[in-house]
C-alpha cells in the first residue's frame, strides 16, 4: 500500500496535507530553490542522454544561467522522430508510462509523452492535494475519504485523465462509477449512461471531467432527456427513493429537478480550459463550484486552485517554470529570429500575460518546452488564504491553434476543410467563442453566385474536418459525444460581399503596412473582428 493510500485509509489527515498540501507555506524564495535544486539534477540527466544532447545542441549546460542562455526554446517538432517512435534509450529515464494528447495537422498526428516512475509518483501528490483543495473549505481540512464514488466523464488512457482516474483509484480509494477497468472498455457514452445509472442506485460524491461535458449533461438532466425515466430503473427502491426526494426538493424550490436535487457533491474537479468559463452554471446545475486545475501531457500538472475557487497556484514539484513577457512575443511574431527572453515566477509582474515555458523534473525530456499557452498573474500572492506564492489563471493559446476541448483546429485544418467542401469564397477569419458551449465560429464572405445557409456551412466545413487528421481530437468516440452532448464545435457567419476589399482599402487609407492588408485568419482581435462585421 502507498505512503498516500495508508494516510487517507488511516485518516491521518494532518500528515496528509503536510505531505501533499504544504507547498502552500512556502515563501516565494524557497519556492524558488526547491525549483533551481530540482533543475540542476534535471541538467545532469539531460547531459548523459541522446535526446537532451540534441535539445541543448551539444553545449552540455552546468548551472541554471548556462542552460537558461545556452539551451534554445523548443517545440514538439523538436522531439521527432523520437518521442514518436517512443525511443526509450534516448531518454534521460526509463518511462513508466507514456501518455498521448492531439498532434498537430501537417506536423504529427499524435503526440507521445514519456512520463517517469519518480515523476508519476511526484504527480501523485499533486493530484492528492488537487482532491482535497476540491473538497474543502479551510486550510488543513481533509474531508474526502477512502471509498467516494465519483461520475468519470473525461478521455480514457493514454490520455492523462485517464491516468489520473486509475491514480485516484489506486492512491486515494475512490471508486470510480463505472470502475475504471470496466470504463475503459467503454465508448464515452456508455461511460457516463452507465455511470449516471450507478449513480441513482448507488450514489455519487463528485465528479471528474471537462467542464463543458459537465454543463451539457446538467442541461440534458434539466430537460429530463437522460435516462432517468427509464421504468426498469425505477423499480429499484433505492432510485425511486433518491428522484422522489428530488422532485420534493426542485418542487420546494419552485423549478425543474435539477442534479443537485439528487446528490450533494462533495467535490467537483475539471481539467478543461472553460472551467472558469462555467462555473456558475455548473454550481446552478450541480450545486458545487468546479475546482479548476491547469495541466496536459507534457507537464502532467502545474497549476490548481485552491479552496477560494480564485486564481490559481503553481506546483514546485513537476516542472522549472519560466515565463516570455507578452512584449517579447510581440517582437518575435513579426521576427522568428529574435531571442526571446523569459522571467522566472519570483520576476513576474502582477496584472502582466505570459506565455508559459516547462522543463521537465524527474527525467522528464520536455526541455524549455513552449507550451503555446498564455497565462496571466492576477495577483503576487493569496493575502486571504495566507499564500505567499503568484497567482495566475490561463488566458488564451499563444499560437494559431483554437482548442475547443474535445478537438483542436488549425489554420490549415480549417482552410483545408473549406476548400475540401467546395465553398468558393473571398476570404475567411475564425476565433474561438463560449456561448454555452466552446466554438470555433467562422466569419466567411461568399463569392458572388454563391448561396448557402450558414447552418449548412457549418455542417459541411465540420464534416469535412473530422474527415481530415484523426490526430487532432482528444476523444476517439467523437460520434458517440456528439450525440451524447449535441456537440457542433463550428458556427458560421455569413460577411457582407465586398467586406475584405472594404477591408484592405481602409487599411490603405490608413498606411497600414503590407503584411497588414489582410485581417488573420486565426483569433483576429476584436477591432479588427468589428471592422469586419461593419462592412
Amino acid at each position: 500500500m502507498s505512503i498516500i493510500r495508508e494516510l487517507v485509509a488511516q485518516g491521518r489527515h494532518n500528515d496528509l496535507w503536510r505531505m501533499c498540501c504544504g507547498f502552500l507555506d512556502l515563501s516565494l524564495d524557497q519556492f524558488m530553490a526547491v525549483q533551481k535544486e530540482l533543475l540542476l539534477e534535471q541538467i545532469q540527466l539531460l547531459n548523459r542522454c541522446e535526446l537532451g544532447r540534441k535539445l541543448t545542441g551539444g553545449v552540455m549546460p552546468r548551472t541554471i544561467e548556462e542552460f537558461r542562455k545556452q539551451v534554445p526554446l523548443t517545440t514538439y517538432l523538436d522531439y521527432c522522430p523520437e518521442l514518436l517512435e517512443k525511443r526509450e534509450d534516448a531518454l534521460p529515464a526509463k518511462p513508466y508510462m507514456w501518455l498521448q494528447t492531439s498532434g498537430r495537422s501537417g506536423e504529427y498526428p499524435h503526440k507521445w509523452v514519456p512520463v517517469s516512475h519518480r515523476a508519476w509518483q511526484e504527480a501523485g501528490l499533486d493530484f492528492c492535494a488537487i482532491a482535497i483543495f476540491s473538497s474543502c473549505k479551510e486550510r488543513g481540512e481533509v474531508p474526502f475519504k477512502h471509498g467516494f464514488k465519483l461520475l468519470h466523464a473525461a478521455a480514457q488512457p493514454p490520455f492523462l485523465t485517464g491516468m489520473v482516474a486509475r491514480n485516484g483509484e489506486e492512491e486515494l480509494g475512490f471508486e470510480f462509477l463505472p470502475p475504471v477497468s470496466e470504463s475503459e472498455k467503454m465508448s464515452f457514452e456508455e461511460r457516463v449512461e452507465k455511470g449516471f445509472k450507478l449513480a441513482l442506485s448507488e450514489g455519487m460524491d463528485g465528479f471528474f471531467g471537462l467542464a463543458g461535458v459537465l454543463v451539457a449533461i446538467g442541461e440534458k438532466f434539466r430537460r429530463g432527456s437522460g435516462s432517468t425515466k427509464s421504468a426498469r430503473l425505477l423499480m429499484q427502491p433505492k432510485v425511486a427513493f433518491r428522484l422522489a426526494k428530488g422532485l420534493v426538493r426542485s418542487k420546494m424550490a419552485g423549478r425543474a429537478m435539477l442534479p443537485k436535487d439528487l446528490w450533494p457533491l462533495k467535490m467537483i474537479t475539471s481539467m478543461g480550459v472553460d472551467s472558469v468559463v462555467y462555473k456558475e452554471k455548473i454550481k446552478e446545475l450541480w450545486g458545487r463550484m468546479p475546482l479548476n486545475v491547469y495541466g496536459n501531457s507534457e507537464t502532467t500538472v502545474v497549476a490548481t486552485q485552491t479552496w477560494d475557487y480564485d486564481g490559481m497556484v503553481f506546483f514546485p514539484n513537476l516542472n522549472f517554470l519560466e515565463f516570455i513577457p507578452e512584449a517579447e512575443l510581440a517582437i518575435w511574431q513579426t521576427d522568428h529570429s529574435y531571442h526571446l527572453r523569459t522571467v522566472l515566477l519570483d520576476e513576474v509582474k502582477s496584472g502582466e500575460s505570459y506565455e508559459l515555458v516547462i522543463t521537465n523534473f524527474h527525467g522528464g525530456i520536455m526541455t524549455r518546452y513552449r507550451l503555446g499557452d498564455m497565462i496571466r498573474i492576477t495577483a503576487l500572492r493569496n493575502a486571504s488564504l495566507g499564500i505567499n506564492l503568484p497567482q495566475m489563471v490561463f488566458e488564451r493559446r499563444a499560437d494559431d491553434l483554437i482548442d475547443l476541448g474535445f478537438i483542436r483546429l488549425t489554420e490549415r485544418v480549417i482552410w483545408q476543410a473549406i476548400e475540401n467542401a467546395g465553398i468558393p469564397n473571398r476570404g475567411w477569419l475564425v476565433r474561438k467563442e463560449v456561448t454555452g458551449t466552446p466554438k470555433a465560429h467562422l466569419y466567411l464572405e461568399l463569392e458572388d453566385g454563391y448561396t448557402a445557409s450558414e447552418e449548412s456551412l457549418a455542417a459541411a466545413i465540420y464534416e469535412q474536418i473530422k474527415q481530415i487528421d484523426d490526430g487532432l481530437y482528444v476523444y476517439k468516440e467523437l460520434s458517440s459525444l456528439e450525440s451524447l452532448i449535441d456537440f457542433r464545435p463550428i458556427e458560421v457567419t455569413l460577411l457582407t460581399k465586398g467586406a475584405f476589399a472594404s477591408y484592405k482599402e481602409r487599411q490603405k487609407a490608413e498606411g497600414a503596412a503590407l503584411s497588414r492588408m489582410k485581417p488573420p485568419h486565426i483569433n483576429p482581435p476584436d477591432k479588427v473582428l468589428a471592422m469586419m462585421r461593419s462592412l
